[in-house]
């Protein structure tokens, strides 16, 4: 018997898996196609480790982290997302989860791992210059503890623009419940009148009760968010400033919404706390009418009435406000709480902010009007006291913190971080 060995002919080859040739070269390109992938994925995610520290310094992390080591009671408050947390909330930031749209970036709806609902606002780019205020405003925002302010839970600061995270409000705006008329929501007084006390409590806790007076400066409607129980929450700290507690004003380039920011800001560039009362003013203007500060429904030759202000004060001049009332919340004849809140309204509205009273006046002046039998005459005693210069300030504190039910914590800047900016 013995061995056999075979020749192939001229032109063949023989198979080569008996010897193992075959089996060797498969092993051996199957290893080099692992390792080639291995080796990309892992240059991959160290180049994506790469950027993504790039855009953590870039977007203020390390100036953040200064904060925190200063301040320990931030972590508490705010917490430090990750790209691919905020990624998975949002399922990639998908069009179909945009709440909405602003000057200061996209709002996306998102829920955590842990089930929260949450608002992921992906701003625009913020500029090297603004990066120390940027991420001061973010610290001192993540002290704020307010029932009627919207809570910034945390933000994301490794990704190309910076992402910040918020409670997610689920009914919408004050100007879409005011305007759309579709919903057949019963906007009663009652309610308006508690919004209006809500939203002078939220901007009176910002002016008087934070380490630091924070000014909003985009006071309006679409910035009032309201909550399963229609409860008001002030939002939208986009062009908000930090102040130092010896400062009066702001000199700034003029920023805001067109039919709602102060006259006197649009004329000195100087913007007070007297210039978020003129804002909060108009909103109690649109409470009332039910009305949009500018019309865009009317022609050249009405332009002069395209103002809702306008319109407002020349019926108190003429005292027809019922003309100019919603016809929703009006049965019959004006009550004494609608005079009274007109009334109210038209003194936040003064062109001279000195005469306006201070949100702390406000406050108190609507929680009397809600209270009181005789409402007109309370306001009538207030206006009386909003020019007078010997106020007394300790008792108008306890009545806003009384109010509030609200937390702080004392959270002290130096004198160079006290004028931030902040979303």
């Amino acid at each position: 018997m013995g061995d056999y060995y075979c020749v192939c002919p001229k032109g063949y080859h023989g198979d080569g898996r008996k010897d193992g040739k075959g089996l060797l070269t498969g092993v051996g390109l199957f290893l080099i196609m692992a390792i080639s992938f291995w080796s990309y994925k892992i240059l991959k995610k160290r180049r994506s480790n790469q950027l993504k520290q790039a855009f953590f310094k870039r977007n203020g992390g390390l100036l953040l982290q200064q904060q925190v080591s200063a301040h320990d009671s931030i972590l508490d408050r705010m917490k430090v997302f990750t790209s691919k947390e905020l990624e998975r909330a949002t399922d990639k930031f998908n069009e179909s989860r945009i709440l909405g749209r602003g000057g200061q970036g996209t709002v996306y709806k998102g829920m955590l791992s842990d089930g929260r609902i949450i608002a992921v606002k992906k701003s625009k780019q913020v500029k090297e210059a603004q990066l120390k205020e940027f991420i001061n405003e973010v610290a001192i925002l993540s002290q704020i503890n307010h029932r009627n302010v919207v809570k910034l839970l945390g933000c994301c600061l490794e990704t190309e623009v910076p992402l910040l995270v918020y409670e997610f409000i689920p009914n919408g705006t004050l100007y879409e419940l005011i305007h759309d008329d579709t919903a057949g929501f019963p906007f009663s007084w009652d309610l308006r009148l508690r919004i209006a006390a809500e939203i002078a409590n939220a901007l009176a806790y910002l002016h008087y009760a934070t380490s630091i007076p924070i000014y909003h400066r985009d006071m309006k409607s679409n910035n009032i968010l309201l909550d399963e129980k229609y409860r008001a929450k002030l939002s939208d700290f986009g062009i908000s400033r930090s102040v130092a507690i010896d400062q009066t004003h702001l000199t700034t380039k003029v920023k805001g919404t067109f039919g709602y920011f102060d006259p006197e800001y649009f004329q000195t560039g100087k913007f007070t706390e007297k210039s978020d009362v003129y804002s909060f003013g108009v909103v109690l203007v649109e409470l009332l009418t039910g009305e949009k500060p500018i019309s865009n429904d009317v022609t050249e030759e009405e332009d002069e009435e395209r103002s809702l202000i306008m319109r407002f004060l020349m019926t108190m001049e003429e005292n027809c406000l019922k003309t100019i009332l919603d016809p929703r919340m009006v049965e019959q004849d004006v009550k004494e709480g609608h005079l009274a809140v007109a009334n109210l309204a038209k003194r936040c509205l003064n062109l001279n902010g000195r005469k306006r009273p201070t949100i702390r006046e406000v406050v108190m002046a609507l929680e009397s009007i809600r209270t009181s039998d005789n409402p007109l005459s309370v306001e009538s005693k207030m206006q009386d006291l909003s020019y007078s210069e010997t106020d007394n300030p300790l008792s108008v504190e306890s009545t806003v913190q009384d109010l509030s039910d609200s937390e702080t914590d004392s959270f002290g800047l130096s004198g160079a971080e006290t004028a931030s900016r902040g979303y």
